[in-house]
């Protein structure tokens, strides 16, 4: 396990359990409390963590994120994808993120990023990235879903559509090969509109799932995909993408972790 990798555990960690012992973390990662200390102290310079007796706790004023306290569809492949996603975004890139689960959890695996500028609707994005200073976050204006914790309406769309970024990342509520991407709502569907027409690279994030569901507002055809990140592809579907589509397929490429992990795929 590479160091950004067990940072990230790490944090997730004493998310879940609010603090952790310095010789705890040593010995479930199998490394030397030296090695753990460099870890805290490189999320400590971030923000994210702090030093708390012999080990670390969250920030004062940390909050859990929504997702912890939703049920989340597939939530081990949407994290997965994520890491990915976040392994592919260099550093001081500009990155349009709008709405849906999957996209805040792209927004948490950011958070090891040294240098970006964000651009969302989304307000789970913007607190998951609360804790890094080197991340800019632009958050739009609009009118406010409670269930949802994002924008939508004019305000959000003129706002993407003020800028152009390197990296548009979407999710999606559905897939079609006839119509492409569906959303439940037509909002979501123009906010996902304004991000794919203002971006160098149009990122999508959808698990497989998102081919047996069925919504009803267009957002986009797959032409308008240029990476499109997913657990695993039928076969079927695959060869009915048009080829500029780059397909990334995510479900194997991850480690598993350590039944002892309170991370592994058995408490998920």
């Amino acid at each position: 396990m590479g160091a950004k990798e067990r940072q990230y555990s790490i944090l997730e960690w004493v998310r879940e359990q609010e603090h952790v012992e310095v010789e705890d973390i040593a010995r479930r990662f199998g490394v030397t409390t030296q090695t753990i200390r460099r870890d805290i102290n490189r999320l400590c310079e971030q923000g994210l963590l702090r030093r708390r007796y012999g080990g670390v706790s969250l920030p004062t004023s940390a909050s859990k994120s929504p997702l912890g306290d939703s049920k989340v569809r597939n939530l081990l492949a949407k994290q997965q994808i994520a890491r990915r996603v976040a392994a592919d975004i260099p550093e001081n890139a500009t990155v349009s993120l709008g709405v849906g689960s999957s996209i805040e959890l792209v927004a948490q695996a950011l958070i090891h990023h040294q240098s970006l500028r964000i651009l969302t609707n989304n307000l789970s994005v913007a607190s998951a990235l609360s804790g890094n200073p080197g991340i800019e976050v632009i958050v739009s204006g609009g009118q406010y879903r409670h269930n949802d914790h994002d924008v939508v309406g004019p305000e959000v769309t003129n706002f993407f559509s003020s800028f152009i970024t390197d990296y548009g990342i979407i999710s999606t509520g559905s897939m079609d090969l006839n119509h492409g991407l569906m959303d439940y709502d037509i909002r979501e569907a123009e906010v996902s509109r304004a991000i794919i027409s203002n971006t160098r690279a149009r990122l999508l994030v959808a698990d497989r799932s998102k081919w047996t569901l069925n919504s009803h507002c267009k957002v986009a055809s797959f032409k308008y995909v240029d990476r499109f990140y997913t657990d695993l592809i039928p076969a079927n579907k695959r060869t009915e993408l048009p080829d500029s589509v780059d397909i990334i397929e995510c479900g194997e490429a991850e480690p598993v972790f350590d039944k002892q992990n309170p991370l592994s795929v058995s408490n998920l």
